[in-house]
């Protein structure tokens, strides 16, 4: 497995850059650091609704001199032996060094009653607190997601610096596939494998072509891979073992994909297959819908981010301990669909029952996968597996 994903991280080359609107940057891969554009906050201000004032008047009745709203800051400084009506957000005048929320003041409209002393600094949100300028707020190789969204705003950047989304193409084969609602004939199947990594290439940022699906003819993939092949990355499912009704490899080679590697040590999803072609890479995964699933989460996944520029575009395994004991596969690593739970001593991974690659229901219901290594030892319940959430 990981022989296999060095061998596709090796074939891989970033995309162009491209600036990019704060507000469309959800999704995409910062090709450079999005620094701040002023410090956050820009002033000292309040963190509550309250009264802005010097400690050294605590406790005491003071004078309400003026009261402030956010964005519109006092005229002049505070004097000593007075206080300020300020709302959250609103700048702390100068000469205050504290706020006291309006819920530990006696407010009689011209003056305010503290009863207790307020610390120095209490409620003020100091200027540069969160980030200063020129700081870094979201850094290169990061995909951003709505914090980040919000983060970089907040820190006056109105563009961005990020890769371009990769364009991905997704072709089915097999002349027994229908669409799904359309009527079954006797050997038919509904089509749910383009479905499937149309799915997974948008999670993973990428801008998504679904083909029609294609028979068992020739021409036909011929066709289809040769459009397929314009995108970024084109990722097939069906046809690459060693039936006699398996094309895609030998079309693939006709038209000039290298192929890198066919057969992982893997279950389930041995069978797959890369290749490159003019700078584009090109995936050939299983027909079983449980292989394509797994083949994109340890394959296909990593290219596309490492297409966009993420920093570490592998899969990032956990550690969590079994709720039942598992039998190892002797000769391939196996990845088992599981589901998710957590108690007092970390996550528990419980195995569903089914590990056929056809069982896509059954791992509807998985929110994990368990990597269990080749061997022949059987591993206890209780006993410490790596896992990929899903």
């Amino acid at each position: 497995m990981e022989e296999a994903q060095q061998l596709v991280l090796d074939r891989v080359a970033r995309l162009p850059v491209e600036t990019v609107p704060v507000g469309g940057a959800a999704g995409r891969v910062l090709a450079e650091p999005g620094r701040a554009a002023v410090d956050l906050p820009p002033f000292d201000s309040s963190a509550m609704d309250g009264f802005a004032l010097r400690a050294v008047d605590t406790p005491g009745t003071l004078p309400v001199a003026i009261r402030i709203a956010a964005g519109s800051p006092a005229p002049r400084a505070l004097e000593p032996g007075e206080a300020m009506g300020i709302a959250t957000g609103g700048v702390v005048p100068a000469g205050a060094d504290a706020v006291l929320p309006l819920e530990y003041v006696a407010d009689h409209g011209n003056t305010i009653q503290i009863e207790e002393p307020v610390p120095p600094g209490a409620n003020i949100r100091g200027a540069g607190g969160d980030v200063r300028a020129g700081e870094v707020v979201v850094a290169a190789g990061v995909r951003v997601g709505a914090p980040q969204v919000a983060a970089l705003a907040a820190a006056g950047l109105a563009d961005v610096s990020a890769f371009q989304r990769p364009r991905a193409a997704v072709l089915a084969t097999g002349s027994e596939l229908r669409r799904p609602g359309e009527p079954l004939e006797p050997g038919q199947i509904y089509e749910a494998n383009g479905l499937l990594l149309a799915a997974q290439l948008e999670s993973a940022g990428a801008v998504v072509e679904q083909l029609d699906s294609v028979a068992d003819d020739e021409d036909a993939h011929r066709e289809a891979l040769a459009r397929g092949l314009e995108a970024h990355v084109l990722v097939t499912s069906g046809g690459v073992s060693v039936g006699p009704h398996d094309l895609v490899r030998k079309i693939a080679a006709e038209l000039g994909v290298e192929e890198v590697f066919w057969g992982v040590s893997i279950k389930p999803g041995k069978p797959i297959s890369f290749g490159v072609r003019a700078g584009g890479l090109m995936f050939g995964l299983p027909g079983n819908p449980v292989s394509v699933l797994v083949g994109f989460e340890l394959f296909v996944r990593p290219a596309v981010l490492a297409l966009q520029g993420v920093a570490d575009p592998l899969p990032s395994f956990e550690q969590g301990r079994l709720s039942s004991s598992v039998k190892p596969n002797p000769g391939r690593d196996e990845l088992l669909r599981a589901r998710l739970s957590a108690d007092g001593a970390g996550p528990v991974l419980e195995p569903l029952a089914g590990r056929e690659s056809h069982m896509i229901v059954r791992a509807a219901a998985a929110n994990a996968l368990v990597l269990v290594r080749r061997g022949s030892q059987e591993l206890a319940e209780g006993e410490l597996v790596e896992f990929l959430r899903i």
